[in-house]
């Protein structure tokens, strides 16, 4: 905690946001642009607004914020929760959240957020819209299927299911096309190095850059393993109770997914991570948490790659790159 700072707590919903500042003064402000100035006035140099990720109703606020020059930091909902929980709490109102909050920001160690760039900001939601067609498309499939299984399928439906899907694949290719391009202006000497990676091919290249930032937000391997949940959590207390080591998912999702189904191809033609999974098979361990390691090795030395500037090389031994 900075004595000089003003810490302003931040609860945020789809029509207001409300606030509390370190002197526990309380306001509430509308969720929109009006809102965000009007809230202005109270900020300066020294004020730093903390707030929870909620969906997609903090990014308009911290974005004005980080526009105009405030301290913004967007810390993780369950880090929050565990703050107000040990306080044992009994109240759950927005009003007492944002008061809260500014306790929280006046205890921990805050990271500033840094926002994105309007092409990084475009990358992303042309991810999110693919991975909702994607779904789409898939269903669609599994619907015709369905109704072929069916032996009389109308033809009314299955006109109707092959003109959507045509659709949906159509703005596929033109979305995916249009995220190559947003890729290969900003971080073309990036995409092609990853590309040289055994076991990652140009869609993964993509995602990768895209879901990483490019990977400028990250100092170490384990931090980036970190982010999408690849890291080991162990349950041991005692002599009662020792649980079995699982990966924590508390991360990125989208990367973790997109990993787990590279490793397969991983095993078969990148070294590195078929010695790692065969050794941990011949321990005993599950083809599963072998495969899980293989994604940690593709994390790693994707952003030993990143970091370096090389081209993959299986025989090169860098410290970036560790089991």
């Amino acid at each position: 905690m900075n004595k000089d700072i003003k810490y302003f707590g931040i609860d945020i919903s789809h029509h207001v946001f409300d606030v509390t500042d370190s002197s526990g003064n309380y306001y509430q402000f509308k969720n929109n642009e009006f809102g965000f100035k009007k809230f202005s006035k109270l900020l300066n140099i020294k004020s730093h607004c903390v707030m929870e990720a909620t969906g997609y109703y903090h990014y308009q606020l911290a974005y004005h914020l980080l526009e105009s020059g405030i301290k913004v930091s967007v810390e993780n909902p369950l880090s929050v929760k565990r703050f107000i929980q040990m306080g044992l709490s009994k109240v759950k109102t927005d009003k007492s959240d944002s008061r809260l909050i500014c306790a929280y920001a006046e205890q921990v160690e805050l990271k500033l957020w840094q926002g994105n760039s309007k092409e990084e900001i475009e990358c992303l939601q042309i991810v999110r819209t693919l991975s909702v067609y994607i779904k789409q498309s898939t269903m669609l499939k599994n619907k015709l299927h369905g109704e072929a299984v069916l032996g009389n399928p109308s033809k009314l439906v299955v006109r109707s299911l092959k003109c959507s899907l045509r659709q949906i694949t159509k703005a596929i290719k033109t979305l995916e096309k249009e995220l190559l391009i947003l890729v290969k202006q900003t971080h073309q000497d990036l995409f092609t190095r990853l590309k040289t990676i055994p076991g990652i091919g140009p869609k993964t290249a993509i995602m990768l850059v895209v879901l990483t930032g490019g990977f400028d937000r990250f100092t170490s391997a384990s931090e980036l393993c970190s982010y999408a949940g690849l890291t080991p959590v162990i349950r041991q207390s005692g002599s009662s109770v020792k649980g079995r080591p699982r990966i924590s998912k508390m991360g990125n999702q989208k990367l973790r997914n997109l990993l787990f189904m590279c490793s397969f191809n991983a095993c078969k033609y990148n070294k590195a991570c078929r010695d790692l999974y065969e050794r941990i098979v011949a321990k005993g361990k599950s083809k599963k948490l072998a495969l899980i390691a293989v994604c940690n090795k593709l994390l790693k030395q994707a952003f030993a790659i990143a970091k370096s500037g090389l081209i993959f090389d299986e025989n090169y031994k860098s410290t970036l790159v560790k089991n």
